[in-house]
This record gives C-alpha cells, sequence and structure tokens, in this order.
C-alpha cells in the first residue's frame, strides 16, 4: 500500500447554472455547464493509528470543525463501501490545507469529500464497482460526483448526470469573493420552488451567450454584496464575461491574457482589500 498520497481539490465553477424545476421529493433538477480551475484546497492521507482530519491554510479558522466534517464522513461512506467487498481500510491521518473560501459557491467542501475519496483509493490501490461509487457520491452529496472527475462537462439531474463537454475552454480566469458565507440551502429557499414546480428551460450548450445563473438573484437577497461584486469587476479592464458561480458569493470573470487578469486581480485588491481576488486558469 502507498504510505501517501496528495490529491488537489479544485475549485468548481458553474459557467452556467439552470434551475430546471423542484421534484416532488423536494431535490432541484439542474442543468449546468461545470470547469475547474487550477486553484484548489490540497488533501493528504496517510496510514496511521487513528483516524484524525486537521485543517491548516488561510481559511482554516473558518471551517465549522466537528466529527461530522463532510471529509470525514466521506472517508466512513467510503471505509463502509471497501467493507461490504471485503476490503479492511486501515485508520487515517488526513490533512486538509484549506485555500478555498467557505459557503463560496465553488464547491469547496464536495471538491474536498471528492480528493479525500481519491486520496483513499489510491492509498488502497483497489478499486470499486463504478455503480456503487458513483452512487456513494450522490448520496454525499449533488456536487461530489462532478468534483470526483475535475472535468469539464455538462451536470444535469441532481448532479447524477454528468457528460464530458465536447470541446473544453481554456481561458485566464479572475475569482472575487467578497467575504461574506452564502449558504446554499438559504439561496434555494429564497428561489421559492415547489416540489413539481417547473422553472425554466434547458440551457444551450453551443451558445454560451445565453448561458445564466438562475440562483443569482435568490442570492443576492441573501448577500446583497453580490451584485456590488459584479459591478465592480464589469469596470476591470479586459473582462469578457463576468456571472456569479454556484450559489454565490464567488463571481468569477474571463480574460484574454493571464497578464490582464493578474493586473485586475491587483487594481481589485487594492480597491477591496477585504475581498478575496485571485488570478487562475481553467483547467
Amino acid at each position: 500500500m502507498t504510505t501517501k498520497v496528495v490529491e488537489t481539490a479544485h475549485a468548481k465553477l458553474n459557467l452556467a447554472l439552470h434551475v430546471i424545476g423542484r421534484r416532488h421529493d423536494g431535490y432541484h433538477e439542474l442543468d449546468s455547464i461545470v470547469a475547474f480551475t487550477k486553484l484548489g484546497d490540497v488533501v493528504t492521507v496517510s496510514e496511521s493509528n487513528e483516524t484524525t482530519l486537521d485543517v491548516t491554510g488561510p481559511f482554516a479558522a473558518n471551517l465549522p470543525f466537528a466529527t461530522d466534517n463532510i471529509v470525514l464522513q466521506s472517508v466512513a461512506r467510503l471505509k463502509a463501501l471497501y467493507d461490504l467487498h471485503g476490503v479492511k481500510v486501515p485508520p487515517l491521518r488526513i490533512h486538509l490545507e484549506k485555500n478555498l473560501p467557505i459557503a463560496s459557491g465553488i464547491g469547496g467542501g464536495s471538491a474536498d469529500a471528492a480528493a479525500s475519496i481519491r486520496a483513499v483509493m489510491k492509498l488502497m490501490r483497489s478499486d470499486l464497482p463504478k455503480a456503487e461509487l458513483h452512487g456513494m457520491l450522490v448520496d454525499i452529496g449533488a456536487d461530489v460526483p462532478v468534483c470526483f472527475r475535475q472535468q469539464q462537462c455538462r451536470m444535469q439531474g441532481i448532479g447524477d448526470v454528468i457528460k464530458p463537454l465536447a470541446k473544453p475552454l481554456r481561458t485566464h480566469i479572475l475569482l472575487v469573493n467578497p467575504g461574506v458565507e452564502c449558504k446554499t440551502a438559504e439561496v434555494f429557499k429564497a428561489l421559492g420552488l415547489k416540489a413539481g414546480d417547473n422553472h425554466k428551460f434547458s440551457l444551450n450548450v453551443e451558445t454560451p451567450s445565453r448561458w445564466r445563473n438562475d440562483l443569482f438573484e435568490p442570492a443576492c437577497k441573501v448577500v446583497s454584496v453580490i451584485t456590488q461584486v459584479l459591478d465592480e469587476m464589469a469596470m476591470l479592464p479586459g473582462i469578457t464575461t463576468h456571472r456569479m458561480s454556484g450559489s454565490g458569493a464567488t463571481c468569477f470573470g474571463f480574460f484574454t491574457s493571464a497578464e490582464s487578469a493578474k493586473l485586475a486581480a491587483e487594481n481589485l485588491s487594492g480597491a477591496q482589500p477585504n475581498w478575496w481576488v485571485t488570478a487562475t486558469e481553467l483547467m
């Protein structure tokens, strides 16, 4: 067995997020274009005498730490699945370097969970039946299956239907978060769909100009500063597209070059020193 595995939990962006409706079981049906950035949290897993989780990094202090942390939950679920197949997972030391803001609409918790699962599977060097693994990922959270794959795709259903994009995007990007948590449950509550309600039509993958985020308006009701973030991003030189990701409050902007994205990050950081502003690229 490998002694230590390091996995990056890349930040997830919803380049488009269309809410199709709400099912009778309460889950929302989505149609989304998902991509990942080179930036992310880092998960390190190694064999130990007992299973522990320690967290460091710029956003470690903001992470609610408890035994029901999604990383520990996910590893426990994976161990149980391995047990069903007669494979014993030893106690593990899990280290999480938290580089992404909490509750920020870029899949931080889901990406951490998925990265932890990938790391343990690599540590064990033992595969699991794809259908059982996928079912477990969906049960953990809607964004976990797509974060497990970490590839540009169209995500539909409740996050359980994933199709790779035929023409992946390659672009320089700016991420901006105002430093205010935006909880997904509160945003969907503000959207206000009742079970059985239909919302809007599916997206056209081939027409990026018509992509939108249906959670933008309800997110602004929860965290009003999101509108200010987008207004200030709109004035940055070289920006070509800007939109909110996921349920917020992180927003992203596309740039034609790494230099223009970096300059925009420097300018916006100077104007808003309390905001999280960083230039990166899509994977």
